[in-house]
C-alpha cells in the first residue's frame, strides 16, 4: 500500500528525492512520515508532515538539509534531500498513520510501511 522509490547512488553534496505512492487507503486522512535504517544501526525517525500539510517536524541530523512535503491529489509524498552526507547511507522507509503530535517521532505510530528504498551517498 506503499511505495518508495527515488534511492539511488550519490555523490556528497549531492541531492535525491525520494518518492512514496500510496494506495489502499485514504492517504489525505494520515500523517506520512520518512524513517530510516543504516546498517547495523537502528532505525531513526527522518521527517514527518501532518495531515494538512501545515506542519513538519526533522530529524536534527537531517534539519534545514532535507525537506518533506506531500500531494494529497496524487497520493503521494515527498522527501527532497539535499547537501547529503556518507552517514545520511540508510534505506529509507515511509509510513502512514494517525499519532498524536508528541508521539510522531515515534515507529509505534505508524499503520502502514513502504518497502524502503536504498540511499547511497559515496564518492
Amino acid at each position: 500500500q506503499l511505495q518508495a522509490s527515488g534511492g539511488g547512488l550519490v555523490q556528497p553534496g549531492g541531492s535525491l528525492r525520494l518518492s512514496c505512492s500510496a494506495s489502499g487507503f485514504t492517504f489525505s486522512r494520515y500523517t506520512m512520515a520518512w524513517f530510516r535504517q543504516a546498517p547495523g544501526k537502528e532505525r531513526e525517525f527522518v521527517a514527518v508532515i501532518r495531515v494538512s500539510g501545515g506542519n513538519t517536524y526533522y530529524g536534527d541530523s537531517v534539519k534545514g538539509r532535507f525537506s518533506i512535503s506531500r500531494d494529497n491529489g496524487k497520493n503521494t509524498l515527498y522527501l527532497q534531500m539535499n547537501s547529503l552526507k556518507p552517514e545520511d547511507t540508510a534505506v529509507y522507509y515511509c509510513a502512514a498513520g494517525t499519532p498524536i503530535l508528541s508521539s510522531s517521532r515515534l515507529e509505534t505510530g505508524y499503520r502502514f510501511w513502504g518497502q524502503g528504498t536504498l540511499v547511497t551517498v559515496s564518492s
